[in-house]
């Protein structure tokens, strides 16, 4: 029996109808500064994509574009202006940055308060001890769409392919507690044994960026299978981490690419600007697990 295809698209348009209600209801303009370095193509894409979103939504757009020979010092100060900003209550510096720029010592100017990318090391340390901060897009929308799915979770064990700060080491994280409170293993490159982990999990998370590299046979029947990988393939289409089209035939829930996680992602950053917004305007917290 061939798996259930999890609609990241649907279900980011529901989160986003809940984030424009949620923003007309608060009564006052919130705004998302998307931080461009340079002419890179991918990037000046995703970025649009993040302008139409916020729009969508009823956010005001504060991004700005910068040329690629801005120096670090620029780059701060540019930061520095957005966090000092009251209008502007989310700011992300899309990646990569040129290679003359520290991407690290840009997300460490960017106010914890601010950061919805949940790149920050304040953030990062609140995820760590399950305390409310703001937690990076793509987890919270990988646990998002396992919630809309139903998929059994409390005590299950899952493995987590790729240990990189904005997914695998977070995602292991999220699923390790958080209510959720899963057995994981967070899987790299590094190993040899892949499919002997893959094999006995209950969900597995793909985020590793080699297309196909999980085959059918390294999935137990029924197991939920998050691919978050995407690359660009000789044929101009985008791939994942798992051989679709065979795995499908043996786990119970999927995500395709594109149409998976990449909508997902998208709509807990704009998620994420509303509940940084109210945490500004109000003083309040922001709770672990209020995202999703």
């Amino acid at each position: 029996m061939s798996a259930i295809i999890m609609d990241g698209t649907a279900v980011a348009n529901k989160i986003k109808a809940d984030v424009r209600r949620d923003v007309a209801a608060l009564g006052r303009p919130i705004g998302l500064a998307a931080i461009l370095v340079g002419d890179d193509p991918a990037s000046q894409v995703y970025v649009r994509a993040k302008e139409r979103d916020c729009e969508s939504v009823g956010m005001i757009n504060h991004g700005l574009k910068l040329p690629a020979e801005t120096t670090q010092e620029e780059l701060h100060a540019h930061i520095d202006e957005l966090n000092a900003n009251p209008d502007v209550h989310g700011i992300i510096v899309q990646m990569p940055l040129p290679k003359h720029l520290d991407s690290d010592e840009a997300q460490l100017h960017i106010d914890p308060a601010k950061d919805v990318d949940g790149l920050h090391p304040y953030n990062q340390g609140q995820l760590m001890r399950s305390m409310p901060g703001l937690y990076p897009a793509t987890p919270t929308g990988v646990l998002a769409l396992l919630r809309e799915y139903k998929v059994p979770l409390y005590g299950k064990e899952a493995v987590i392919v790729g240990r990189s700060v904005l997914v695998g080491r977070p995602t292991t994280m999220i699923l390790g507690g958080l209510g959720q409170d899963m057995i994981v293993t967070n899987y790299h490159r590094h190993g040899n044994k892949l499919a002997e982990f893959t094999r006995r999990a209950d969900v597995v998370v793909m985020a590793a960026g080699k297309p196909g590299l999980l085959k059918a046979d390294m999935v137990k029947p029924g197991a939920a299978v998050i691919d978050v990988g995407i690359t660009r393939g000789d044929d101009g289409k985008l791939h994942g981490d798992a051989d679709f089209d065979r795995v499908k035939e043996v786990a119970g829930w999927i995500t395709p690419v594109p149409g998976g996680v990449g909508p997902m992602t998208r709509a807990m950053l704009l998620a994420n600007t509303f509940a940084a917004a109210v945490s500004q305007l109000t003083g309040a917290g922001i709770e672990p697990g209020f995202l999703v």
